[in-house]
């Protein structure tokens, strides 16, 4: 097993099931320290960092409801505790931006409540995160975006959702700009269809299933292993020469 991450330290949010649980489980498998941010499933967060601990990697859970702005200085808080700890430093390395909550808000369900609710943590959440990061985050350091293939080939079902993740991507693109002289990378990656338990009631109907694999290159949906593998890649050393980039992980998606 190689440890291409050893002695570095991460924060992955929303990373108690689905992407950004397999994205902690494979950055810790890599060797680094990972934070898992969560918000509402302690025990989704629980069971991720008991599984690294067995795998022999290192993890602890932070929760933090990312809806409001006030619990991103408190996230931090927490964090640099917890990094001093066990590193002797607040030093962060590695940042995942993946928290999210329901997307599939369509345009005649949508009110001003739940479009503020979905752009909170789908776009102002990652901008202030990255912020408070900033003064942390180490020189050559890693920031990853979890976009959606949906920010190019917007979902007419998820309108807000499809405009957060091309929010994403604009700022991923000034990220890259803004820190390029500090030897800090910004990338997103945007995964299509992925398997995940967020979606596992939608893939009990066959035929909308089949439909979709239908616009899949690859002819299936992604696993979240896939996903955590593009975000390895680029938050390892030999993604030091790739940042600006959006880099879509869904298997051929609407080609």
């Amino acid at each position: 097993m190689t440890q291409s991450l050893k002695g570095k330290t991460a924060l992955v949010t929303g990373a108690s099931r689905g992407i950004g649980r397999a994205i902690a489980e494979r950055l810790a498998k890599d060797g680094a320290t990972v934070a898992l941010n969560y918000n509402a499933s302690k025990s989704g967060a629980d069971e991720a960092v008991v599984a690294i601990q067995k795998a022999g990697g290192t993890a602890f859970a932070i929760q933090a409801d990312l809806v409001d702005p006030a619990t991103v200085p408190a996230l931090f808080e927490r964090l640099d505790d917890e990094f001093t700890k066990r590193n002797g430093s607040k030093a962060l390395d590695i940042l995942v931006n993946n928290a999210g909550n329901a997307g599939w808000v369509g345009f005649n369900d949508a009110t001003p409540d739940s479009w503020d609710t979905l752009i909170a943590v789908y776009a102002r959440a990652p901008f202030f995160i990255v912020q408070a990061a900033l003064s942390r985050l180490a020189d050559g350091g890693r920031i990853i975006n979890i976009s959606s293939a949906a920010a190019t080939k917007p979902v007419t079902a998820a309108p807000i959702y499809s405009m957060a993740k091309a929010a994403i991507n604009n700022l991923t693109h000034a990220l890259a700009s803004e820190l390029g002289p500090r030897g800090i990378t910004a990338n997103a990656v945007a995964p299509g269809f992925t398997r995940t338990d967020a979606n596992a009631a939608f893939r009990e109907n066959p035929e909308l299933v089949k439909a979709i694999e239908a616009q899949i290159a690859l002819g299936r949906f992604g696993e979240a292993s896939e996903i955590a593998a593009v975000v390895a890649f680029l938050a390892s050393d030999e993604g030091h020469w790739v940042t600006g980039q959006t880099i879509e992980a869904s298997g051929g998606y609407r080609l």
